[in-house]
Order: structure tokens, then C-alpha cells, then sequence
């Protein structure tokens, strides 16, 4: 998929990563994005070509509807999460659950809502944005963590299932990377958060399932094939992660 001329919605778009993703396909040659968010007047782009458009994770109904006015989509960007900082044995149980509903379930939710609609657009392509913590965990970000491993997984379930309407299903992992979101005080190796979209768009014209932005993330996924004591025991507060 190339993205000049294309229809695109992007979850989470007003900031971050998702934002950049809107800037992104903007660059490119997008026909229309529409800017998915909590809260529309937030998705202060000053673009013709961007519409923005009510959408919860947690709110079946906001989605449903985001799929009957976004008939014209042709490619689905899953950018929306949060992160709670829960711990599993410690944390709010209430933030652990809020962790797999948004991330897990409301991107499968809005999946399958707009599976039909790329269906009768063409088939289409679903861009998933997911994280390093697919694939480990530290003990402050263990509900984070689960609910990206799931969705990473959900991920690949998903792309197996829409091949046969032409629907191509991308994963994209990355460290941390520099927005405007919460990064002060840390230390750690980051990348530009252009660079996410990039690689993904990269990704998608070369018929890539999966993409992954940065070294921190590649060493990971290196290391599922070793000793994982090996690699627990090589974490350091210094190690990247989204």
C-alpha cells in the first residue's frame, strides 16, 4: 500500500505518536485523515484534510458510530492507549483493567467494527501500534506490559483472519520515543517520534506485517530465543521501553 490518495484514521491523534502519524500521512499524499479522539476539539490540525472525530476505546457505542460516519476508510491506524504505571501483584486492579480494555479490547473493538468497512473499500491495511513490552516486562509496568503482549498477539489472530478480504495487518514496536507526552526524567535512549510512522508507512509499501523502529526493540525480540534468565538479569533502569 502506498499512502498517496488514501483515507486514513488514526486513534489517540491529537498527541504524540499519533499525531505524528497524522502529520505523516499528510506528507504523503493522504486524500483525508480522520482524527480520532476523546474529545474532537483537541485535534487541532490546521489542515483541510483532516476530520476530526469522536472516538472512545471504552465506549462501544463511540466506536460503532466512528464506523458509520468513517464509510470511506481504507486504512485503520490503532495509535490509542494509556498507561497506567499498575504493577500486577500490587497495583489498582481497577488501572489493570483499564490497561487490557483499552488496549486489548477497545482495539479489537474498533477493529471490528471497521473490518467491514475496509472490506468493501478494497481491503485495505490496519496499522497496530504496539511496544517493546510485547515482548518483557519490568515489575512497574506489568499491566502495561500484558495487555501490549496480548494485543501483539491479537494482532497477528487478526491478520490471519482479514487476509482473505485483502485486509493487510501491520504490527509496529518501538522503545520509547520523544513526544510531548511524559518522558522527563528519563534518561534512557529514545528516538524521534517522526520516525514511528516512517518506518511504518516504509513498512506497508513493502508489504511488511511487522516493523520494528528502534535497536532496543530489536535487541529484545533477539533475545526470546535465549535463556530469558539471561536477559532478565541483563535489565537495567537504562533500557528503553514505550
Amino acid at each position: 500500500m502506498h499512502i498517496t490518495g488514501q483515507i486514513a484514521l488514526v486513534t489517540g491523534a491529537n498527541r504524540g505518536i499519533g499525531r505524528q502519524f497524522v502529520l505523516e500521512l499528510l506528507e504523503r499524499g493522504a486524500n483525508k485523515v480522520y482524527a480520532a479522539v476523546r474529545r474532537p476539539e483537541t485535534a487541532d490540525f490546521d489542515n483541510s484534510r483532516v476530520v476530526p472525530l469522536r472516538l472512545d476505546l471504552l465506549d462501544h457505542e463511540s466506536i460503532a458510530a466512528a464506523a458509520k460516519t468513517a464509510k470511506d476508510v481504507t486504512l485503520l491506524v490503532n495509535n490509542a492507549g494509556i498507561s497506567t504505571g499498575a504493577s500486577l501483584i500490587k497495583g489498582d486492579l481497577t488501572n489493570v483493567h483499564r490497561e487490557m480494555d483499552t488496549h486489548f479490547w477497545g482495539t479489537l473493538n474498533v477493529i471490528r467494527q471497521f473490518a467491514p468497512v475496509l472490506s468493501a473499500n478494497g481491503g485495505g491495511a490496519i496499522v497496530n501500534v504496539l511496544s517493546a513490552l510485547s515482548w518483557f516486562a519490568t515489575a512497574d509496568t506489568g499491566a502495561y506490559a500484558a495487555a501490549k503482549a496480548a494485543t501483539w498477539n491479537m494482532t497477528n489472530a487478526v491478520r490471519l483472519e482479514l487476509a482473505p478480504q485483502g485486509t493487510h495487518v501491520q504490527s509496529v514496536l518501538f522503545g520509547v520515543a520523544r513526544t510531548d507526552l511524559s518522558t522527563d526524567g528519563y534518561d534512557g535512549p529514545m528516538i524521534d517520534a517522526r520516525e514511528v510512522p516512517r518506518r511504518s508507512f516504509d513498512g506497508l509499501t513493502s508489504g511488511a506485517i511487522e516493523v520494528i523502529v528502534d535497536d532496543t526493540t530489536a535487541m529484545v525480540k533477539e533475545a526470546l530465543a535465549g535463556d530469558p534468565a539471561l536477559f532478565y538479569s541483563q535489565i537495567t533502569d537504562k533500557l528503553g521501553v514505550s
